[in-house]
């Protein structure tokens, strides 16, 4: 049940980063979070690419830590020519094989750079994770959301139609005018009219939650859950909280990518040794010899000043990217902060006076119109004044909890809420 979402979105949470998400049936009739959160985990076609680019960094560390293959070359000199050198008489054939040596620590500079990539990419997946689990979050309080409120519309067109018999019998009677049946009906399809603007909103809702489950349509009747509400953490902590983010953490893995990137450019201009050895016969006096060459790249031209330079810029530009993403994350999180802060303001308005005082009203209106000292439209009127205020409790509880799941998927893990009573 909703009530526990915190709970329920820190376990599938956990189930994700440590041992992978369970999948959930895929024909439930009635869908909670739980199973929204692990079934959007183990169809995300986002969470699929990360995985590829863990797998693609994964090979270009292993790449990066290869040798160098030797090369085994042939050759034939003093042949095909003219006069002695005719044919392959005076010939000269060399056999031979060469390995080069990279010297001065090129392949632990490589190794490193694969290194800190599969980290990146390995963090990174947990970012889009948790990414997946606010949009689904959000995407299935927006369907419970649209359900509540086409319940609330439900019952004030339940309440007006309950009038009817009581006008009916006021106007037979010659208390009431006829204009007020009409009057009634026009209330009744007015709220109805916004009902079907409300099952609109919940199509796309449930669209776009059965989109976020890897299904094209939905394949769950509605959904179930509790709106229950909480004191959150001081925005001070959700800030502090914000570090141990994923999109944060992996600016460290990326810095010691760059930094390894930075050490192999300036390693580069260094030269490494080719070493060769080979087997020489000539034909002409039918000898044989042995061949060692030994070869070094002279770094007059190319000192490789240019990468030097764009791999210093690029470990530089790392610090300034991480402060960048670290403060549109506490934009956000502001936002989201500010959002349920002010629901929750919202909400205790409407609980301790709007929606009781509705309620009171409403009664004490319906009672006094049967005795004939209230007309229809104040009737009408009160009864759309207690809809109304249960309408905005629901947005407001709406919002609530969509800014949780957004600092959820900020701070990186589910934060602990005081709980209220459930009303």
């Amino acid at each position: 049940m909703f009530c526990r979402g915190m709970a329920a979105r820190l376990a599938c949470t956990a189930a994700y980063l440590i041992a992978g998400p369970a999948l959930a049936p895929s024909h439930a009739q009635t869908l909670t979070m739980r199973s929204a959160l692990s079934r959007a985990l183990a169809t995300s076609p986002r969470l699929t690419a990360a995985e590829r680019d863990l797998g693609i960094a994964t090979g270009q560390r292993i790449q990066a830590g290869a040798l160098l293959n030797p090369e085994l070359s042939y050759e034939q000199d003093n042949s095909l020519g003219s006069g002695i050198y005719r044919g392959t008489k005076s010939a000269e054939t060399t056999l031979q094989i060469s390995q080069a040596f990279e010297l001065f620590g090129k392949r632990d500079a490589r190794i490193a750079a694969g290194v800190a990539g599969v980290a990146v990419a390995a963090i990174q997946r947990k970012a889009i994770g948790l990414e997946v689990l606010s949009e689904t979050a959000i995407a299935f309080l927006s369907v419970l959301g649209a359900q509540r409120r086409i319940q609330i519309l439900d019952e004030q067109i339940t309440a007006i139609d309950r009038l009817t018999p009581l006008l009916r019998r006021r106007v037979e009677a010659g208390a009431s005018s006829p204009a007020e049946t009409g009057r009634a009906e026009v209330a009744s399809a007015l709220v109805k009219a916004d009902r079907e603007r409300f099952k609109a909103t919940l199509a796309s809702a449930r669209r776009e939650l059965a989109v976020l489950m890897g299904d094209p349509a939905p394949k769950f009747s509605d959904v179930s859950g509790r709106l229950d509400t909480g004191r959150p953490p001081s925005f001070q902590s959700v800030v502090a909280a914000i570090d141990a983010n994923p999109q944060l953490v992996r600016w460290t893995a990326v810095y010691a990518q760059r930094n390894a990137e930075l050490l192999l450019a300036r390693l580069r201009p260094y030269p490494d040794v080719r070493i060769a050895a080979g087997w020489r016969h000539f034909n002409e006096t039918n000898d044989d010899a042995v061949r060692l060459t030994v070869s070094v790249p002279i770094p007059v031209f190319d000192q490789n000043q240019g990468n030097i330079l764009s791999a210093q810029e690029s470990l530089a530009k790392t610090t300034a990217e991480r402060e960048a993403n670290r403060n549109t994350l506490v934009v956000v999180a502001g936002r989201a902060y500010d959002s349920l802060q002010g629901s929750l303001r919202e909400l205790a308005v409407l609980r301790e006076t709007a929606i009781p005082k509705a309620q009171e009203a409403a009664a004490a209106i319906s009672q006094g119109y049967g005795q004939g000292r209230f007309t229809l439209l104040e009737v009408l009127d009160a009864q759309a004044s207690v809809a109304q205020a249960r309408l905005r409790e629901q947005e407001a509880l709406q919002n609530f909890h969509a800014g949780v799941a957004t600092i959820e998927g900020l701070v990186g893990n589910p934060f602990s809420l005081a709980r209220e009573g459930a009303r």
